[in-house]
């Protein structure tokens, strides 16, 4: 249990690093961005997590279901 929530701390900092670092980058450059781009990139990152953790479930959802099985009865 406890290198669970080892492993739970790591990842949420790895990401709030990720983010400090993005949020750094993206206040310290010239140029400004719209509330339409601020917008289109956030769904961007939301959908393509989404998408990802989708078909990661797929994945899993076919191994355990025996999907990827090879079938030797042919």
């Amino acid at each position: 249990m406890k290198q669970m929530l080892a492993l739970i701390a790591l990842f949420v900092a790895i990401i709030g690093a990720a983010l400090f670092v993005a949020l750094r980058a993206f206040t310290d450059i010239d140029t400004q961005m719209s509330w339409h781009g601020w917008l289109a990139m956030a769904l961007g990152v939301v959908l393509t997590a989404a998408l990802g953790g989708g078909l990661m479930y797929l994945v899993f959802y076919s191994a355990r279901h025996g999907h990827d099985d090879i079938d030797h009865d042919l």
